[in-house]
């Protein structure tokens, strides 16, 4: 089959890093980078040979696949105009403006039998795929998502901007939704949230709790999983996970009730593996791109599907809503002391 011949909508960071990052690919053919501020899309264009482009409409017969990677509020309206003009079409996360909206292009897809894929660019994480491998029944979750402060996507708090990539992959591992919610969070450096705290809890009885910040000094990306016997902390930005287990050959204090009451008495002292598990290091983006192209070539289900995605929202919109619920009771608490 010949390179899948695509465009990049938006010219902005996130379009930049995909331009690049496609223009690696074999298996693609940059066509066009399209923004309304021309100028900007021409720089780009000039410096990966492309060709560049103020609307869609003009380049809808010479493209297979789009990525839009336009501010938020856009994204229903392009992908829209995309997937109706037969085009398959990936999106940067979050999805779209709402979960409704998420909802909306997930059916279009659907119905015109279109390529619909969501930019969880975590879920294509090496040793995000070499956990998924050792998940067996997931109890706790603890996860940081930290950034130090910049200007872009202040246009969304920062639980869709960075906590939405471990929801996704929280939702993902549990495969259940959460049946309560606890959040709180408060502006510090925009008009939106800027850091946020969550507790999720599940009806399995597994429970996570998630920090996101884009103020902090550092930046951490860590994810820490506790299931039957063992433990396994993932750091996304080394693309390292390290898994803490009790030795197959030990007692497992879970399951004797006689061993966990008389540990002290008989000398029992649990034993532990500690060990890398094997992960295939590579650029997320460039594996998220890849497996994209793949689906538009196989015509399969692409890894992060729109549903997935507004289903990801949706449990965000709930976070940002409880989060609304807590600043007003931290407002009325103000209030009633002075």
């Amino acid at each position: 089959m010949s390179a899948i011949r695509v465009a990049v909508i938006g010219a902005g960071s996130f379009g930049r890093h995909h331009v690049r990052a496609i223009k690696q690919l074999p298996q693609a053919n940059l066509v066009a980078i399209v923004d309304t501020q021309l100028a900007k899309a021409q720089q780009l264009a000039d410096e990966y040979q492309s060709r560049a482009l103020s609307t869609t409409e003009a380049i809808f017969p010479s493209i297979d696949a789009a990525v839009v990677a336009t501010p938020t509020i856009t994204h229903e309206e392009i992908a829209t105009k995309l997937l109706q003009a037969g085009i398959d079409v990936l999106v940067e996360k979050p999805i779209a403006a709402s979960s409704e909206a998420g909802e909306r292009l997930a059916r279009l897809a659907e119905q015109g039998g279109r390529i619909l894929q969501a930019g969880h660019l975590e879920r294509f994480n090496p040793a995000v795929v070499a956990l998924e491998q050792a998940l067996t029944t997931p109890l706790f979750f603890e996860v940081h998502r930290l950034s130090t402060f910049t200007p872009r996507s202040l246009d969304i708090d920062v639980v869709l901007d960075l906590m939405i990539h471990d929801l996704d992959i929280v939702l993902h591992f549990t495969r259940e939704m959460p049946d309560e919610i606890r959040a709180a969070g408060i502006s510090v450096l925009s008009q939106r949230v800027d850091i946020a705290n969550v507790r999720l809890s599940f009806a399995s009885g597994c429970v996570a709790n998630l920090t996101a910040s884009r103020i902090s000094t550092e930046k951490i990306r860590k994810l820490r999983l506790f299931q039957p016997g063992e433990y396994i902390s993932l750091d996304y930005q080394r693309q390292d996970a390290i898994r803490l287990a009790i030795r197959k050959n030990e007692p497992n204090p879970a399951e004797g009730e006689f061993v966990r009451q008389n540990a002290s008495r008989t000398g029992f002292v649990p034993q532990f593996d500690c060990n890398h598990l094997p992960v295939e290091h590579g650029e997320p983006l460039q594996l998220e791109l890849a497996a994209f192209f793949a689906a538009v070539r196989d015509r399969s289900r692409p890894r992060v599907d729109g549903f997935q995605a507004a289903k990801t929202l949706r449990v965000a919109e709930a976070i940002l809503a409880k989060i609304n619920e807590h600043a007003h009771l931290v407002a009325e608490t103000l209030h009633r002391s002075r």
